[in-house]
């Protein structure tokens, strides 16, 4: 076997901890920490920085399906088994909210992109729309007739796309709670779903092997890969919108380049399955979770070059090479990911808003979304303590009663 040019993806980290089959991984803004969830009902946060001690976050009363950073990375959102979902301050205290409406396993979750709203997706064949900040659900979407297994918003956070096992996915607009359209195409339970950076396409992984990606104004099917051996049980879209990387039951990662349709590296590094697998924020890095337990951090090194490039400009029409697979429009990522492009050493375009004043806004957004959490704990220990003194008073009356004159 040749050895690796240094453009191809390398295993930079290898994170042990977990005692059962890691099912999510996600990691912050800015690459600092990276989650995962467990079956063995706990979330770990990593640290980039070697040697650097991990936090255990226990709380679950079960299998934790589903981890999400907020879009500030000041909060985490999980989803598990026991029904609830949690919502996390990652810091070596690990204090968390529990959200409460959903009557089955909490398959998914992932925060709007304001940072206002989260989307879950259960076994009891609903998704739910919460909002973070008034601690409440909010509303349900339920035309899915089997589980749910996932549900993101798109990046400007007006639809909602759901994956099921009843072999659909469904496309849904926020704000009139109607769904838009249900795409039919997979041969069975589809596993996992997400948005392309743009907004105009989506990706969805089936237990049938397959990924297959449409465009969400025209509802066409762009493209369909079999290039699995067993099935997928996710993907993530670089934020380029040029590459989507797969985990599969086979054991395998493949990095699909989309502009070319075809299959660009297949990645061997877990023992059995690979269940979960996302890029970094800036697209610099990717993890990947296995039923091995295994936690895997690996260097794209193919975005090192391509990734200013990529940015800026329109990626061209898709190539024939794929076979006879129709034009895939995708526009570049929303204009609020250019400021990823300084951590890859590109030049920044000149904007309105001086970058000082952006950074000060976002540090105010994540210390108000820490407080928020914050009082959220101190109002449950309230509740608490008040049920405990009202419990005493009862007790001294009764005590009074029985007591003779």
């Amino acid at each position: 076997m040749a050895a690796p040019t240094p453009d191809d993806p390398s295993l930079e980290r290898h994170f042990k901890g977990h005692r059962d089959a890691v099912t999510s991984v996600d990691f912050s803004l800015n690459t600092k920490q990276l989650a995962s969830g467990s079956m063995d009902s706990c979330l770990m946060i990593w640290h980039m920085k070697p040697q650097s001690r991990a936090y255990r976050f226990t709380g679950h009363k079960d299998a934790v399906t589903c981890v999400n950073f907020s879009p500030s990375g000041h909060l985490l959102a999980s989803g598990s088994r026991d029904k609830t979902v949690r919502i996390w301050v990652p810091n070596v205290k690990g204090e968390s909210t529990v959200f409460r409406a959903h009557t089955a396993t909490v398959r998914s979750v992932h925060w709007c992109s304001d940072g206002q709203s989260l989307v879950t997706a259960s076994d009891d064949k609903t998704v739910k729309v919460w909002s973070t900040h008034r601690q409440r659900f909010l509303f349900s979407l339920s035309q899915h007739i089997n589980w749910v297994r996932c549900a993101k918003f798109s990046p400007d956070g007006r639809l909602i796309v759901s994956a099921s096992d009843d072999k659909t996915v469904k496309l849904w607009d926020k704000t009139s709670r109607e769904c838009v359209h249900s795409y039919c195409e997979h041969g069975g339970f589809v596993t996992y779903v997400d948005f392309h950076p743009s907004g105009t396409c989506i990706a969805a992984a089936g237990m049938d092997n397959t990924v297959k990606v449409w465009d969400v104004r025209t509802h066409r099917l762009l493209q369909h890969y079999q290039l699995h051996s067993a099935a997928v049980n996710g993907l993530s879209f670089h934020p380029s919108g040029s590459y989507l990387i797969t985990a599969s039951s086979d054991s395998t990662l493949k990095i699909l380049d989309l502009m070319e349709g075809r299959l660009l590296y297949t990645l061997h590094g877990h023992q059995g399955p690979a269940t979960t697998v996302a890029f970094s924020r800036t697209g610099a890095y990717f993890a990947s979770g296995g039923s091995d337990e295994q936690v895997m951090v690996w260097k794209s090194n193919f975005d090192v070059v391509d990734y200013g490039d990529v940015k800026v400009q329109r990626p061209p029409p898709l190539a024939s090479s794929a076979g006879n697979l129709p034009e895939m429009d995708l526009h570049g990522p929303p204009a609020r990911d250019k400021s990823l492009e300084s951590v890859q050493g590109q030049p920044q375009e000149p904007v309105s808003v001086p970058q000082t004043l952006t950074s000060t806004l976002e540090h105010i957004v994540g210390q108000l979304d820490v407080l928020t959490q914050t009082v959220s704990i101190l109002e449950q220990r309230l509740t608490l303590a008040e049920d405990k003194l009202k419990q005493c008073l009862e007790n001294q009356q009764l005590i009074m009663q029985r007591t003779p004159s």
